[in-house]
C-alpha cells in the first residue's frame, strides 16, 4: 500500500496531461507502457536482493558491498536528495490543485505551506504503526479515487456531459502521432520527451527498499509443504517483498495505461489547458484564450471534467487530487527520512551525520526527518508574484522538481549495476557457495544440495542488463530530447544538472576518503572476500531485526522532547 501510494500520484494526474500534449495519444500509451517495462526489470533487480537483506539503508548497502563503497554513500545522498525535494514539489503540487477555486495567496502560504507539512511531521513522529495504518487509509481513498475518475471519464467519453457521446471521436478526426511544435521538432522526438516525463509517474516503485525493515514479521510461510526449510526460506516480509517487486509495477502501469488513453478520448491533443513541459509553475492556459474558456488547472482529467460541464464533477476531481498530492508527500517524507537514518551507518565516524542516526521513544528517526525538511523553502517560492510560466522562479521550481526524478533514475542505474555484479559473483562462486554454510545463498544450486534461495527474480540475466540500458538511456538520450528542438537553459539544468552533480559527488566522497587515487571497484573475485561482505549484510539483517526487550514507553514526555 505504501509503495502504490508513493507511486500514484502526481504522475498519474498531471503527467498524463503533458505527455498528451507533448506527442498525442500515441506517445502516451507508448511511454507509459515502456516506463512501465523499465520500473518492473529495475524492481525485480532490487526486489531479489530484498528479499535476502531486507535492511536500513537498503540501496545504500547494495551498492557499497557489489560495487564501491563511496558510490554508495553518493547513491544515499541522491535518493535522499528525490524524496526529500519531492516532498517539497508535492506540497507545491496541492497547492497548485488549490489554484482551482482561487483560495489566495494567503491560505497557500498558510495551510499548505506551514501546517501541512508540519501536521505531516508531528504525524509521522508517533511511530511506524500510526504511519503505517495512515498510509492504509490513504492508499484506500487514493485507489478509491482513481476508480472514481477512471469511471467518471468512462461516463463522459460515453455521453453524460454536454458534449454527448464522444467515443473515439480525437482518434478518427485528429491524428494519434502528433507532436507540440515547441517543445519538439518531430514525433521521435516527442516521444522520447514524453519518456522522460513518464519516467517520473514511476518514481515510488522503489519504496520497497525504504519499508522492508519496518515490515512486521508474521509466521506465514511461502508455502506450507516448507517445513524443513521454514526457519530459511523467511517469514512474511520476504513474501511482501516478492510480490511488489513483481506486480506493484505492472499494477501502476495498468493505471496509468487506462487513464491516459481515457484520457486522450476525451480531451484533444492541442487542447491549450493542458500543462506544458512545466507542470508547476501557474496553470498554463494561453493569455490570449478567452477567459471563460481557461481552466485553472494542470491536471487533465480536471480539464475533462470541465469541458462536459457536470455540476461539481471538477471540484470532485480536484479533491481526490489533493488528497492524493498529500498523502504521496507524506509517503516521500518517510522514505527520506528512512534512508538517512540508513546511510548515516556508513559514517559512524562523523559527529554531524550521526547526530541524524538516532531514533526518539517511538524509535522513528525523527531528527532525520526534519533534516529531509530542508527544501521547505521551495513552496514558498510559488507566492511569489513573479510565478508564471517562462519566469525564474517557475524555472527554479521546475529544475528542482526535475533534479529529484533524474536522481531517482540515476539510484535506479546504480542498483541494477549492483545486480549486475551480485549475479556474477554468485555465479562465479556458486561452487564455493554450495560447499558452505550460506545455504540462503545459493543462487545457483548443482543437483542434490538444498536449495533455499529465497526468490529468483524474473527473466535473469537478460532482465538485468535491459534494466540498466534503460536506465542509462533515459538519462543521456530521453531527458535530454527537448534540447533537440530549441536549447533552453532551464531544460539543460532539468535534465542534466544531476549527473553534473552526481558524479563529482562520487568524486568528491572518495578524494575526502583519501581514495582518490586508487580507483578500482569492490573485489569479488576473492571468495574470503566475498564471504565477508555477505556476512556484514547477514549481521545488519540479524541486528535489525532484534526486538528491544526493554523499550521506553512512549508518552506526552516524547512529545515534549521533540519540540
Amino acid at each position: 500500500m505504501i509503495t502504490i501510494g508513493g507511486t500514484v500520484g502526481a504522475g498519474f494526474y498531471v503527467r498524463s496531461g503533458t505527455v498528451l500534449r507533448v506527442g498525442g495519444p500515441g506517445a502516451v500509451l507508448i511511454a507509459f507502457t515502456a516506463m512501465g517495462l523499465l520500473a518492473w526489470m529495475v524492481m525485480q533487480c532490487i526486489g531479489e536482493l530484498l528479499t535476502l537483506w531486507p535492511i536500513s539503508g537498503a540501496l545504500v548497502e547494495f551498492v557499497a558491498k557489489f560495487v564501491d563503497e563511496d558510490l554508495g554513500i553518493a547513491v544515499g545522498i541522491a535518493y535522499w536528495f528525490t524524496y526529500s525535494i519531492s516532498f517539497a514539489a508535492l506540497i507545491v503540487a496541492a497547492a497548485g490543485v488549490l489554484d482551482f477555486w482561487d483560495p489566495g495567496k494567503a491560505i497557500q502560504g498558510t495551510i499548505m505551506f506551514f501546517v501541512v507539512p508540519l501536521f505531516l511531521v508531528l504525524l509521522n513522529s508517533f511511530g511506524v504503526h500510526i504511519y503505517g495504518l495512515t498510509e492504509v487509509v490513504g492508499g484506500l481513498l487514493k485507489i478509491l479515487g482513481v476508480f472514481i475518475v477512471i469511471v467518471c471519464m468512462i461516463t463522459i467519453n460515453l455521453g453524460a456531459g454536454e458534449n454527448g457521446h464522444i467515443g473515439t471521436t480525437n482518434y478518427k478526426h485528429h491524428p494519434i502521432f502528433p507532436f507540440d511544435g515547441v517543445a519538439a521538432a518531430n514525433w521521435p522526438t516527442a516521444l522520447f520527451n514524453a519518456f522522460s516525463i513518464a519516467a517520473f509517474a514511476y518514481v515510488g516503485v522503489d519504496i520497497t527498499a525504504a519499508t522492508a525493515l519496518e515490515a512486521r514479521p508474521d509466521r506465514r510461510r511461502s508455502s506450507s509443504g516448507e517445513a524443513e526449510s521454514t526457519g530459511l526460506k523467511g517469514p512474511w516480509p520476504y513474501i511482501s517483498v516478492r510480490f511488489v517487486a513483481t506486480w506493484t509495477a505492472f499494477l501502476v502501469w495498468i493505471i496509468y495505461f487506462i487513464g491516459g488513453f481515457l484520457l486522450s478520448l476525451n480531451v484533444n491533443w492541442d487542447d491549450p489547458n493542458l500543462p506544458e513541459l512545466s507542470w508547476l509553475g501557474s496553470p498554463v492556459a494561453e493569455a490570449s484564450s478567452d477567459d471563460r474558456d481557461k481552466i485553472n488547472s494542470d491536471s487533465g482529467y480536471v480539464i475533462s471534467a470541465a469541458i462536459s460541464k457536470i455540476p461539481g464533477l471538477p471540484d470532485m476531481f480536484s479533491a481526490v487530487i489533493f488528497i492524493t498530492m498529500v498523502f504521496s508527500a507524506n509517503t516521500n517524507l518517510y522514505v527520506a527520512s528512512r534512508m538517512l537514518f540508513g546511510l548515516t551507518r556508513r559514517l559512524p565516524e562523523e559527529r554531524m551525520f550521526s547526530f541524524f542516526g538516532r531514533t526518539n521513544n517511538y524509535q522513528v528517526p525523527v531528527r532525520a526527518m526534519l533534516l529531509s525538511c530542508f527544501f521547505m523553502w521551495v513552496p514558498f517560492l510559488y507566492l511569489s508574484r513573479n510565478n508564471s510560466p517562462d519566469t525564474t522562479t517557475s524555472s527554479l521550481l521546475e529544475v528542482l522538481s526535475q533534479m529529484g526524478s533524474v536522481s531517482c533514475i540515476i539510484v535506479w542505474a546504480c542498483e541494477c549495476w549492483a545486480f549486475i555484479r551480485f549475479y556474477n559473483c554468485m555465479y562465479l562462486h556458486r561452487d564455493a557457495l554450495n560447499a558452505s554454510e550460506l545455504t540462503r545463498l545459493r543462487r545457483f544450486p548443482k543437483h542434490g544440495v538444498e536449495d533455499h534461495y529465497p526468490w529468483r527474480s524474473h527473466g535473469q540475466p537478460v532482465t538485468m542488463y535491459l534494466a540498466l540500458f534503460g536506465c542509462l538511456f533515459v538519462l543521456t538520450v530521453a531527458d535530454g530530447a527537448s534540447l533537440w528542438h530549441t536549447w533552453v537553459g532551464p531544460r539543460f539544468l532539468s535534465a542534466y544538472l544531476s549527473v553534473l552533480c552526481f558524479i563529482p559527488l562520487w568524486l568528491g566522497i572518495k578524494y575526502y576518503n583519501d581514495r582518490i587515487a586508487i580507483w578500482k571497484l569492490e573485489d569479488l573475485s576473492n571468495f574470503v572476500t566475498v564471504q565477508k561482505k555477505l556476512d556484514e549484510l547477514n549481521q545488519i539483517r540479524d541486528l535489525a531485526t532484534w526486538e528491544d526487550k526493554d523499550p521506553q514507553k512512549p508518552g506526552w514526555g516524547n512529545l515534549w522532547g521533540f519540540m
